[in-house]
């Protein structure tokens, strides 16, 4: 049903899944997590399009690097696709990995055919209040003596209280969460920060004249729900909401993100829409 196999191109990790000669498909996760993020949507994604999942720099399996910088992410997954020959692709970014994708268009715009942001904060004012334990991993002086700590139980609650609802977290998530640093983590989210107070992201998406789906979850503890909306203002824009589902509508509902990613994915390329296949 579907093709797997990893490997390094510019320096990051790359897995390829479904048919290559499929409408390519790149998948880039949020801050602190990995391809694998995205495992739950992978069999239904791979019957329809060639499924590019890449691990960001300090990352899952990528090594670190001397820069975080929004535009010089982007531009190293410009260069991966460009290796692969890819002429045209949709973009598909999770929560922080929406900006990368964003950045991607905005530089690439040859490259990016179209974009789906799923649980993507607009401004840095839609941010909301952060769970307890998030705050206490993420910032000091307990993130630094606390991320050196952590339990696989750990990484799976930390991951938990990002969602609406309990969700199990695929084993081969916490090992690539594990392989994070927090002086990387730290660094993404500075350059992230850095990206959307600059410039926020409706803005720039109103600049590009390109399709755009927005999934955001109903019940999303990080960006306040409602803030989705901010994205109506883009012309080629279309908003969907997930009631009762949180920051990570791949683990929470992986059937209903997919329907609404195969039925954008089609009406972009003109055809009929898809039908998830698992």
């Amino acid at each position: 049903m579907s093709e797997y196999n990893g490997a390094r191109s510019q320096g990051m990790h790359v897995v390829h899944d479904g048919p290559p000669e499929a409408p390519p498909l790149v998948l880039i996760h949020g801050s602190g997590m990995s391809g694998a993020s995205w495992n739950p949507l992978v069999p239904a994604l791979a019957g329809h399009h060639h499924v590019i999942r890449v691990d960001l720099p300090g990352c899952g399996r990528s090594p670190a690097s001397p820069s975080y910088a929004v535009p010089d992410q982007a531009d190293r997954v410009a260069a991966v696709l460009d290796d692969l020959g890819v002429r045209s692709v949709v973009a598909l970014g999770h929560s922080s990995g929406g900006y990368i994708v964003t950045a991607l268009a905005e530089r690439r715009p040859d490259l990016v055919h179209s974009l789906a942001l799923v649980s993507t904060g607009p401004s840095p004012d839609a941010l909301l209040p952060q769970p307890a334990l998030l705050r206490a991993l993420l910032a000091p002086p307990l993130g630094p003596l606390l991320w050196a700590r952590r339990s696989d139980a750990m990484i799976r609650r930390g991951i938990n209280v990002t969602c609406a609802r309990p969700v199990d977290v695929p084993d081969e998530l916490v090992s690539d969460v594990r392989h994070l640093t927090y002086r990387t983590l730290r660094s993404v989210l500075r350059a992230y920060d850095a990206y959307i107070e600059e410039r926020n992201v409706p803005e720039r998406l109103a600049a590009l004249d390109v399709a755009v789906l927005v999934v955001f979850g109903g019940g999303d503890p990080r960006w306040e729900p409602s803030s989705a909306h901010r994205y109506d203002a883009v012309p080629k824009a279309r908003v969907e909401l997930l009631p009762g589902v949180g920051h990570v509508p791949m683990l929470e509902a992986p059937e209903a993100t997919s329907r609404l990613l195969l039925g954008f994915t089609a009406a972009a390329a003109g055809t009929p829409p898809a039908t998830p296949t698992a």
